[in-house]
């Protein structure tokens, strides 16, 4: 390292507690230091380049250092560089974006609110859903249905939805009240001779047994991606999500499509409820938003659920609920900016054609003796390591096998996620064939190390 990478690492370990990180061996390890980011890849403080198949954080869908977004956030800078949405303020920057996204947006969804994350929009969601309940006299329908493995935040409410172990222990949560239903993954959660078509139906059953041992009255939302992202990337059963619907509507429960991850054009379609067939009253989305070149998320929710709310803030003189950075002016100008690199580059288009490839090239990988499953729609997917291929039996501990073939993508120059022992990746919209053929390569030669690695360590005979 140059002095003055030495100089941001040693600080970094000494001053920041990071997300998702044991603490005492970063300690130890020390940071990668990323400093520039160039298309599909990030360059560290010692020159080393990676191609970055996560997107970031699921997020990056134009490339790193897109121009035209920062000379968007500049130009707003200069004419408006903060103002709030409360008390009947607004600015051009947020009616914009709000117009744009209800054009793109299911017809049935007219009316937007900000936030400046996923976990907040999440986080909003319980609340509107409260408060509207309540509006309509319905005190007792505050319950919340989500999924084993779902990820839709990291507060207090929002990190309750979400359905991941790891995000619940020591936390006290859940909080609020929530019901987690089976993970629509069949691979790993379908019964000894059950087709994938008996085990949707179980799911629904499932869910509907659920609604009527809690008491309809009782539920007011069932939230989900339509493709998991954070739990290991699970593609839900075919019917799986008309059947989900079909339930709401049956017993007046809202249906909240959690879009930060599958949103855009990330799944090979427009929305990840769409490519699932299914029209929610509530779409969350962010990252790819702005490609997070600047905080911003949006909950975007149907002309029924406004009504009830508005009247209900002329009840009661307003709605107490908002942010300093509600609708920022600076960040509603980049996903304005975003959105449109977006439609004029077919970027959605790209994702459905390069997903394919992806996802072919991937599944190549399924021969491999360490490989179980691959799995994915467009540019979302993920690999699962496996200790034995013919039984499914994962490793012991989960995680550790994952966690080496981590390691050996940085040293490949890659990066991407493993989610216990399934590796994900998530690439940019921009990319490439020869983007996508190099990942598929990668993918090849880190698999091929980690055997190697779980062989030498005593996890495979």
């Amino acid at each position: 390292m140059n002095e003055l990478s030495n100089s941001v690492a040693h600080g970094d370990i000494t001053t920041i507690l990071h997300p998702y990180t044991d603490a005492r061996v970063h300690e130890q390890k020390g940071p990668i230091v990323i400093d520039r980011g160039e298309g599909v890849h990030v360059v560290d403080q010692t020159g080393k380049k990676y191609l970055e198949a996560m997107a970031g954080l699921w997020s990056v869908a134009v490339g790193f250092s897109q121009d035209r977004l920062v000379k968007a956030a500049a130009k707003q800078m200069e004419k408006l560089p903060y103002y709030h949405t409360f008390a009947s303020k607004s600015h051009e920057p947020s009616v914009r974006l709000a117009e744009k996204l209800v054009e793109m947006t299911p017809e049935n969804l007219t009316r937007v609110f900000y936030t400046s994350s996923g976990s907040e929009a999440n986080d909003t969601v319980i609340k509107l859903v409260w408060y509207y309940n309540n509006a309509l006299g319905r005190p007792q329908k505050k319950k919340f249905l989500a999924r084993n493995k779902a990820y839709h935040g990291i507060t207090i409410a929002s990190g309750s939805l979400t359905g991941l172990p790891g995000n619940h222990k020591d936390f006290d949560l859940p909080a609020i009240p929530v019901v987690h239903l089976t993970t629509p993954h069949f691979y790993r959660f379908g019964a000894e001779g059950e087709t994938e078509a008996d085990f949707c139906a179980r799911l629904l059953k499932e869910a509907e047994d659920t609604i009527l041992a809690e008491g309809p009255e009782t539920i007011a939302a069932f939230i989900g991606e339509p493709v998991m992202g954070a739990g290991g990337v699970m593609v839900p059963p075919e019917g799986y999500w008309p059947g989900i619907e079909a339930l709401c509507k049956k017993y007046d429960i809202l249906l909240v499509s959690d879009e930060v991850i599958n949103g855009f054009g990330r799944t090979g379609a427009r929305w990840g409820c769409e490519k699932m067939g299914f029209t929610p009253d509530i779409l969350v989305t962010s990252k790819q938003l702005t490609s997070s070149y600047m905080p911003l998320a949006a909950l975007v929710f149907s002309e029924a659920i406004y009504d009830v709310v508005a009247d209900h803030t002329h009840k009661l003189g307003g709605f107490g609920h908002g942010y300093t950075a509600t609708g920022h002016p600076v960040a509603c100008a980049v996903g304005l900016e975003n959105l449109a690199i977006i439609e004029e580059q077919d970027l959605m288009g790209n994702a459905a054609r390069m997903g394919e490839r992806l996802q072919a090239g991937l599944k190549k990988l399924e021969s491999h003796p360490l490989v179980g499953e691959v799995r994915g729609t467009g540019l979302i997917a993920a690999v699962e390591l496996v200790a034995d291929k013919a039984t499914k039996k994962p490793f012991d501990p989960v995680g550790k096998v994952g966690g080496a073939a981590f390691a050996f993508g940085h040293e490949e120059g890659i990066i991407f996620r493993n989610l216990g022992d399934s590796i994900a990746v998530c690439p940019p919209l921009i990319v490439t064939e020869a983007d996508v053929d190099e990942i598929v390569r990668l993918m090849g030669v880190i698999i091929d190390r980690a055997e190697a690695w779980a062989k030498e360590n005593g996890f495979l005979g």
